[in-house]
């Protein structure tokens, strides 16, 4: 079996890219993202994860749009949360209230934070990393983050007031304020692994 090679762009470590620049950027099979100006790339997260996504996604779609909530979108969608240097971060899952979906839609990144980011653990992502993705997240207004750990079958929510809590593994996702009334049984979205 042999090595895959993979395009990167070439450039110096003192060269910051922009969410412009990412947008040319093509790395077959792989996830990128912008953080402070410089490229992270990831492996796919896997079908565990895409799962866990899919059924998030319908459970917030199917009450987001039976409430006239707002809109919720889906497979690692660019938010541009700070600029120069510029951090884009691709959520798994996000909503957004229906007085800030923006009109028209955007074709590129959304150049704003969503009300709630979700995001589901794979087995290649590190601690640090993560806790630096919700921090983004946070700093850049989004008021709720939940964070799905398949591998422990448990989450975290974390919110813009600072505080956080564990989700066990029989508990329930809440939008709280973002999502008045959504709750979800986090056994139900998570497979039996």
């Amino acid at each position: 079996m042999t090595a895959e090679r993979t395009y990167v762009p070439s450039m110096s470590p003192a060269v910051l890219l922009t969410a412009d620049d990412l947008l040319h950027i093509d790395i077959p099979g792989k996830q990128v993202e912008l953080v402070r100006g410089v490229l992270v790339v990831r492996e796919p997260p896997g079908y565990v994860h895409g799962d866990i996504t899919a059924r998030l996604a319908a459970a917030l779609v199917t009450y987001a749009d039976a409430h006239d909530l707002g809109r919720v979108v889906a497979g690692d969608p660019g938010f541009v949360l700070a600029t120069d240097p510029d951090t884009v971060r691709g959520p798994d899952v996000a909503f957004i209230r229906r007085e800030r979906v923006p009109h028209p839609a955007p074709a590129a990144f959304a150049r704003f934070a969503p009300d709630l980011a979700i995001e589901v653990l794979s087995a290649h992502d590190r601690p640090g990393e993560v806790l630096t993705k919700v921090g983004d997240w946070l700093s850049a207004g989004t008021s709720l983050v939940w964070v799905v750990d398949p591998a422990r079958r448990v989450a975290r929510v974390y919110r813009a007031d600072g505080s956080d809590d564990a989700v066990d593994p029989d508990g329930m996702l809440n939008g709280e304020a973002v999502l008045p009334g959504f709750a979800v049984h986090l056994p139900t979205i998570l497979p039996q692994l």
